[in-house]
């Protein structure tokens, strides 16, 4: 596939309509990796088309896990392995994809085995130091083939084990949810042929609580109840194993939907989002609450929710570290809102794809806006009248599609590097382009 070098939106003055949503990132790849090392066969339905899960079914078929397409549609058998890697040595490239790299990570260290992890370049810039640690902990075989702190990584041959293992072990929460996630999803390799249970201790504040919900959910649907005392500590039983619940669908994904709901709530609307609603289970589903706040009209189903403009966009003040992914379209928003809009919450961009801070702040400038950025938070002043801009997308899917909505803006936007948005929704441009009008 030839690559784009560029996509020109044209000023865009109304968005109306309807979107069916792909199937979720979080949701998608932790269902294939949980459904991996259950016993038994799960049929996954509605799994997301993009290179994230990709690179997730891509690791497990090198594991010797067979994952077999059912023809026509988006649902996939996993047939689950009961906690064992079948592949013992293996070299698995995971591009940018954390969502696999870190999960993956720790169910190898602790199954035993010689593995090397690596991705691409901006991923051996994102930390993983951390996670390594707490893995180390409990005894896992870990070393670091370039600097410390970051992948690649090389795994075993040392192999964790129950026995050996402490009672506790504690993982920083400020950094990475992630982290998190990735040992809850990886101790039941550890518990299910033990009789005492483990325990995750969080150091610090736990940043992207919802994602860590997902993570339990999930887990529970496969047989695994995570015992939890508030967000200070997680605790996985003894004997605690995973089992086949047969099938799961994946829902669609509520990042994604942002970008259609703001797009309503910016070009009047109403435009609706199918395949999420308000009973998801993730956490971005409250980005259309932060657009009620800002003057936007909310309307919403079990599977559904609707956007439309209000009276006008007012900027407000918002901690977003419960909605990360879903607070970048917030900035662009915040382009037609009066008054200033200031994200909090949000250091967790700085560890991203790219420096999320430091790109919103730059491409949001270009537009015409005054931004104050620092450590944990962006202020965006919008600007009386928008200025065409080319925006500079650092390979990073999210700033693709949420700059995008800047055309609305009745201003020409170019978009460089457009095929950034196959990392999780290939059709984004063609389904914005159902529900916007030149």
């Amino acid at each position: 596939m030839v690559a784009t070098a560029f996509l020109d939106l044209v000023p865009m003055s109304r968005a109306e309509g309807a979107v069916a949503l792909p199937g979720s990132k979080s949701i998608s790849n932790r269902t294939l990796l949980l459904a991996a090392l259950a016993a038994g066969d799960t049929t996954l339905s509605g799994l997301l088309d993009a290179d994230d899960v990709d690179r997730m079914q891509e690791a497990l078929a090198a594991l010797g896990i067979k994952v077999d397409g059912i023809a026509g549609t988006r649902d996939f058998v996993v047939h689950g392995q009961g906690g064992v890697i079948p592949v013992k040595a293996a070299r698995l490239n995971l591009g940018n994809a954390g969502t696999a790299l870190r999960p993956l990570t720790a169910v190898l260290a602790l199954a035993g085995g010689r593995y090397e992890i690596s991705g691409v370049a901006r991923m051996h810039e994102r930390p993983i130091g951390d996670l390594v640690d707490a893995l180390r902990a409990l005894g896992a075989d870990i070393r670091y083939l370039g600097t410390a702190g970051f992948p690649p990584l090389a795994i075993g041959p040392g192999t964790a084990s129950a026995a050996g293992a402490p009672d506790r072990v504690t993982v920083r929460g400020d950094v990475s949810s992630q982290f998190v996630s990735a040992l809850l999803m990886a101790l039941p390799i550890l518990t299910a042929n033990a009789d005492r249970a483990l325990t995750v201790d969080i150091a610090g504040e736990l940043i992207s609580k919802p994602y860590v919900a997902i993570t339990t959910h999930l887990m529970g649907r496969f047989g695994v109840a995570v015992e939890q005392e508030g967000w200070r500590s997680f605790r996985v039983p003894a004997g605690a194993r995973y089992t086949s619940p047969g099938s799961i669908h994946v829902e669609g994904d509520a990042s994604s939907a942002s970008y259609f709901l703001a797009a309503g709530a910016i070009g009047g609307g109403p435009v609706r989002v199918t395949g999420v609603g308000r009973r998801s289970i993730q956490g971005d589903v409250a980005f259309a609450d932060a657009l009620a706040r800002m003057g936007a009209v909310i309307h919403g189903g079990d599977d559904w929710i609707e956007a439309r403009a209000g009276r006008s966009l007012n900027g407000i003040r918002i901690d977003c570290a419960s909605i990360p992914d879903a607070a970048m379209t917030l900035a662009v928003v915040a382009l037609f809102a009066q008054g200033p809009t200031t994200l909090t919450g949000i250091a967790s961009w700085r560890v991203k794809e790219t420096n999320r801070i430091a790109a919103m702040a730059a491409e949001l400038a270009k537009l015409g806006a005054t931004v104050d950025a620092g450590e944990d938070h962006l202020t965006v002043f919008p600007p009386e009248k928008l200025t065409p801009a080319t925006i500079d997308t650092y390979d990073d899917h999210r700033i693709a599609m949420c700059f995008s909505l800047a055309a609305l803006g009745k201003v020409a936007v170019r978009i460089a590097d457009p095929d950034c948005v196959r990392k999780t929704f290939p059709g984004y441009f063609a389904a914005l382009a159902t529900v916007v009008k030149p």
